[in-house]
């Protein structure tokens, strides 16, 4: 009965599923799940064949909030490419419903979560991870972009086919 107790326990962690690693440039994504602030569940895994920024940012953050407009101005050009961004907000921002205002004239959803922590706030905010069709990191650094630094790092992965 002790052996096929400590065998049952082996089993156990043996199948349990490995935490996910940090995000690395040139690795496939980790995986994870977006909940956005209206409750939406999102598997990045299902974004497959787009090319997905995943931005950390704050509102206390300067850069973070001149870097937005731009953002969201490229994306509502560029979504139906196949481009997705999520700005994931950190907790110790406002709650959600403070930031109806800000959520309604952004292209894109803001989250408040990500499961697991394969993508963790770098240096400081904001901290962006760009993921191409594949599935694979090619950008993961903190800092807010430039216009010029984000089209040029975003459109040749809208070139590429999706598989």
């Amino acid at each position: 009965m002790r052996i096929q107790g400590i065998m049952a326990l082996a089993a156990l962690t043996i199948a349990a599923p490995a935490a996910a690693k940090p995000a690395k440039v040139g690795q496939l994504a980790p995986p994870t799940v977006i909940t956005t602030f209206d409750k939406q569940k999102v598997d990045l895994a299902s974004l497959k064949g787009k090319v997905v920024v995943i931005n950390h940012w704050a509102t206390w953050c300067g850069p973070c909030k001149a870097e937005m407009p731009m953002m969201s101005a490229f994306h509502a050009k560029m979504k139906a490419q196949g481009f997705e961004i999520f700005g994931v907000t950190t907790e110790d921002s406002v709650q959600p419903f403070q930031l109806k205002k800000v959520a309604a004239v952004l292209s894109y959803p803001l989250a408040r979560k990500l499961t697991g922590n394969g993508y963790p706030i770098l240096s400081g905010v904001p901290t962006s991870y760009v993921i191409d069709r594949k599935g694979v990191v090619r950008y993961a650094k903190a800092g807010s972009f430039q216009p010029k630094e984000f089209i040029d790092l975003i459109v040749p992965l809208l070139n590429e086919k999706a598989q």
